[in-house]
């Protein structure tokens, strides 16, 4: 039985392409007997005929490897294209651990537990990059002989 023609009729009604064209199985044969437009119309309106729904892509994989990358996986050589500076650059991580001890040497002269001249020699080995984490520069202070609140010696 042969219903292109009706096919074709119904996607120029329906405004779709002749894939899109779903014909009820059940009244196939009134279809194929249909030769005007007139008839198909009528077939569209009783629901014999209708348009598919159109296909879009499906974004299901899409979340999951979002998901998965903000757990922080999907991050291995084969996915790396820029250098590990380009990626985490020096002078960020410097940036991130200078601030950090300047500002705990702050703290530690406001509250009176370095006077300004022991300050100034921490301020400046920091700068010099003789601590690596601030857990570091503590643990220096206090073989130093400074008492740190807080139960850090």
């Amino acid at each position: 039985m042969q219903i292109t023609n009706q096919k074709r009729l119904a996607a120029r009604l329906l405004k779709c392409g002749v894939n899109r064209v779903w014909v009820n199985p059940d009244y196939v044969d009134q279809v194929a007997s249909a030769v005007q437009t007139d008839d198909i119309r009528e077939f569209i309106e009783e629901g014999w005929i209708k348009a598919k729904p159109v296909k879009g892509t499906s974004r299901v994989r899409a979340r999951m490897r979002q998901e998965q990358k903000r757990k922080g996986r999907r991050k291995g050589q084969g996915k790396r294209a820029g250098s590990a500076n380009a990626r985490n650059p020096k002078k960020s991580r410097w940036m991130r651990t200078i601030r950090a001890q300047r500002r705990v040497l702050k703290e530690y002269r406001e509250d009176g537990t370095i006077v300004a001249s022991q300050y100034r020699r921490y301020y400046l080995k920091a700068k010099g990059g003789s601590y690596r984490s601030i857990a570091h520069m503590r643990s220096q202070m206090t073989l130093e002989g400074i008492t740190l609140k807080g139960g850090d010696e």
